[in-house]
């Protein structure tokens, strides 16, 4: 049969209905949904997705499903599209030295696992042979990376063989799959842009999206990065920057002092920079937060090459009376409790002597910042819970902290 015979043998009708179903019953999942272009192929077992938004999708099953569970199945793969399971797979494959076609069929079931266990209900119905969690005797909630230790092939799985749902679920090419260089499929750019406005409609109205759905949101917005690699490059960059960790002096004479004879010019000399670490203690900043800045001054340690006694610790609330030598970060009593300004911080910081040539910020963002820029690098570690500019005090619902000056490096700590 030719691509236009099967084409005509699938009930669009039929399907769109399902689709449209489905955006009402998930209306923040109704840009993915119309995104997908729909594909018909008597290959395919039941409905399947590629990495390029295609679905593909068998005219015998949409014959004989009801547009009820057409619907439930229509969530079910855009959803491991927006999750990004085929790249996740690809990840976890390179990681693992997971190879063959077993190995992706479990891939595909621990997909399955985390996107069923809170997709249905709530104007959506199960469809068919859906695999949940429970079947393999797992716990909801929790990431297909974890499903994926839990459990093997063998008797519970032996019904789940005939499991397709596509490349887009596994990251395994199918012969039926169009490719990059296909028609209809959606650019890197025009993929993101969907899981962004998704991202949108989840966050917009928190209270209507299960909890997997506000984690995968939160995380689209702010992709989790190497935070504590990004901290210890920025505090590396800075400490390594033209003017930091250089002095003068007449130990050795300066090359330039053979053109003035009679006179002796110093050398510029680099030595070892010093780091002040300004950690916020205000009452806004929780017990893990503050372990959290412990941990960080470890890390700042290691990035100018575990040299504690080049490295300060300054904690500050609305004032900053004491600055603490490193000698190991759990003797740092960090106390505090009070308002929240830095700048007291900053102005203790630059009174110290030696002068320190990088300042490190561990806060919460709630603070007035320096109105001037400080004589040497700064860097401004924001724990989680700020970010965006987003309200942060529940006294004052109108109160936005304000952003950090442009003239330090900002590091989101995860």
């Amino acid at each position: 049969m030719t691509a236009p015979d099967a084409a005509r043998a699938l009930d669009f009708d039929k399907l769109f209905a399902a689709r449209l179903h489905a955006a009402r019953a998930r209306p923040y999942l109704a840009t993915a949904l119309f995104a997908l272009h729909t594909v018909a192929s008597r290959q395919v077992p039941t409905m399947a997705v590629d990495r390029h938004w295609r679905c593909y999708v068998s005219p015998v099953f949409v014959d004989r499903t009801p547009v009820e569970e057409l619907a439930g199945v229509w969530v079910h793969e855009v959803s491991h599209l927006l999750r990004d399971h085929h790249g996740r797979s690809d990840r976890v494959a390179r990681e693992r030295g997971l190879t063959g076609p077993a190995e992706r069929l479990r891939m595909n079931i621990a997909a399955d696992c985390e996107i069923n266990d809170d997709a249905f209900g709530d104007g959506l119905v199960q469809p068919e042979g859906a695999v949940l969690p429970e079947t393999l005797g797992l716990t909801d909630g929790e990431l297909m990376e974890d499903y994926l230790r839990q459990f093997r092939l063998g008797p519970r799985t032996q019904s789940m063989a005939w499991l397709d749902c596509g490349s887009g679920a596994d990251g395994r090419p199918r012969e039926w799959d169009r490719g990059p260089e296909g028609a209809h499929g959606l650019s890197e750019q025009e993929r993101d842009a969907v899981r962004f406005r998704v991202a949108q409609g989840i966050t917009a109205r928190p209270g209507s999206a299960p909890r997997g759905w506000r984690r995968w949101a939160a995380e689209a917005f702010h992709p989790p990065q190497p935070w504590r690699e990004l901290l210890g490059s920025a505090v590396r960059s800075a400490a390594s920057g033209a003017g930091a960790g250089e002095d003068y002096t007449y130990g050795r004479p300066g090359r330039r002092s053979a053109g003035l004879p009679g006179v002796v010019l110093p050398s510029l000399r680099r030595r070892p920079p010093r780091v002040c670490v300004v950690i916020d203690t205000s009452g806004s900043v929780s017990d893990a937060e503050l372990g959290s800045a412990l941990l960080e001054v470890a890390a700042v340690s290691r990035a100018v090459g575990g040299r504690r006694d080049l490295v300060t610790v300054l904690p500050c609330d609305a004032a900053a009376p004491v600055v603490h030598s490193l000698c190991r970060s759990a003797g740092v009593p960090l106390v505090g409790g009070g308002g929240t300004d830095l700048r007291a911080g900053f102005s203790r910081a630059l009174r110290t002597r030696p002068r320190p040539d990088v300042i490190v910020a561990l806060t919460d963002g709630q603070t007035p910042w320096p109105s001037t820029q400080p004589p040497c690098r700064t860097v401004v570690g924001l724990f989680p819970r700020w970010r965006g500019g987003g309200r942060a005090d529940e006294d004052d619902p109108d109160y936005t902290p304000d952003l950090p000056p442009a003239w330090a490096r900002v590091v989101d700590i995860g």
